[in-house]
């Protein structure tokens, strides 16, 4: 029988469709924030020692995966662990449905902010006005979160329909290249700032006397979740390359990538709030008030360039959006064509359009209607997205990883894992045997480390 699974061109396409998938607004968002709230330094080697034994070993752990069995996850994991482990890619396929249904309001508002970015440019920046006032009383206008959903939702199902070659390579690399280059111009113009030495001590000198005991938490679990693991993604993305391409350096790439990138966002926005007196007590207390009410005002009263570079940067985060959006339908729509033989473009547009519903009620949730904005499951958490992030955050994904990172070590040979990381294309730095401790033993502990510190309270959300 002749194999009609679709492939990835050629590697590079591969790491740039899997790099979107992992740089998203975890990168340009969630890591400065963190970093920040850390107090940077040696919350920073921490991070960077965490992704080296559990995002690293995983990552690699999960695109095996993929490719050894040229299925998506439900059938990936059957086949690699055993008919009972299917429910395990079934959580990941629901892991990435739910994940969608509320990223892509966030994604949404990407866009209403490169609007305004683009009207302030053009027209003049009000800076007397209350941005955080403003977010609020957008937020709560339902019918513009549903629209902007429905732009996004189009633009990532027309990728997806198109397949892996004509439609998510192809995008990838095209945004990936102008992700980087928006992303080295508004580096360029945030070293020039006055601020940018101290942003750089900030961000690379330790200070472990400084860092809580949540902090080694708080970096350990972005290590893990930074990289669209425990949900299926790489499986998904792994099984679409060829045999003759290495695992291993296509993982670690990706994973490289994904650092280097949130490093720096992080060096772009600090220089930033470094730059302005007084900036750093008023820095909001949330990732929405440093991203959509900190850094809109900072780019036209402190950033050189910044009308232009307003708007560029809400290009490079509705970009960065989109790419992990496109993996998140593959994850979905890959269950229906590989485990119901579904033609690929009906089954991106069944998986868009339910998707779609779930999004709109998510954007409902922010005050548009009340009964899916107050009700409460979790304390502290009222209305229907809130809901879902805290499940995916801190449930489905770091089960989900467990389980993956447990099974690769432990139900999966040395053979066989052997023969699908070692051959002639495996770089020099990697060392079979160390990896092996690192799956077996380093990552399944610290993955259930995550859950543990769940259990006790700790929010990832």
């Amino acid at each position: 029988m002749v194999d009609q699974r679709e492939r990835w061109t050629s590697r590079l396409g591969f790491i740039l469709a899997a790099a979107g998938s992992a740089i998203g607004l975890g990168n340009l968002w969630k890591f400065p924030f963190i970093t920040w709230d850390n107090e940077g330094g040696a919350f920073v080697y921490v991070y960077l020692v965490a992704i080296a034994i559990v995002g690293m070993p995983i990552m690699i752990a999960e695109v095996l995966i993929g490719r050894r069995t040229q299925k998506s996850p439900v059938g990936a994991l059957r086949e690699s662990f055993g008919p009972r482990w299917s429910w395990v890619g079934g959580l990941g396929v629901m892991t990435g449905f739910v994940l969608l249904s509320y990223y892509l309001i966030i994604a949404g508002w990407t866009l209403r902010y490169f609007v305004r970015c683009m009207d302030w440019s053009l027209n003049g920046f009000d800076a007397s006005a209350d941005l955080g006032a403003g977010f609020g009383a957008f937020v709560a206008r339902g019918g513009i979160q549903i629209l902007l959903a429905v732009i996004f939702m189009t633009a990532t199902v027309w990728v997806v329909y198109r397949g892996i070659g004509r439609g998510i390579e192809r995008v990838a690399r095209v945004l990936m290249p102008t992700l980087l280059g928006i992303l080295l111009l508004l580096l360029v113009s945030a070293l020039s700032m006055e601020g940018a030495g101290e942003a750089l001590s900030f961000i690379f000198e330790p200070d472990f006397s400084r860092l809580e005991p949540a902090g080694w938490l708080e970096a350990l679990g972005h290590s893990f979740f930074t990289l669209s693991l425990g949900m299926g993604a790489m499986i998904t993305y792994g099984s679409y390359l060829k045999r003759r391409e290495s695992v291993v350096s296509a993982g670690a790439v990706v994973v490289v990538l994904d650092t280097v990138i949130a490093f720096i966002a992080t060096v772009i926005m600090f220089s930033v709030i470094f730059s302005v007196p007084g900036m750093t007590e008023q820095v909001g207390k949330s990732t929405v008030g440093m991203l959509f009410i900190t850094l809109p005002q900072l780019f036209y009263t402190v950033v050189p360039f910044g009308q232009v570079l307003a708007p560029l940067f809400y290009v490079l985060v509705a970009f960065a959006a989109l790419t992990s959006t496109i993996s998140l339908l593959e994850v979905v729509s890959s269950y229906l064509m590989d485990e119901k033989k579904m033609p690929r473009r009906q089954a991106v547009m069944i998986c868009g359009g339910v998707i779609l519903v779930v999004s709109a009620l998510c954007g409902l949730s922010f005050g548009a209607w009340a009964p899916i904005s107050t009700f409460v499951v979790i304390p502290g958490k009222p209305g229907l997205f809130s809901l879902l992030d805290h499940l995916v955050s801190n449930w489905f994904l770091p089960v989900g990883g467990f389980f993956i990172t447990f099974g690769t070590g432990w139900l999966m040979s040395r053979e066989e894992t052997f023969a699908e990381l070692i051959d002639e294309r495996t770089p020099g730095w990697f060392h079979y045997g160390i990896w092996r401790v690192f799956i077996r033993y380093v990552a399944p502990l610290a993955v259930a480390g995550i859950i543990v510190a769940v259990i006790a309270g700790k929010d990832f959300s």
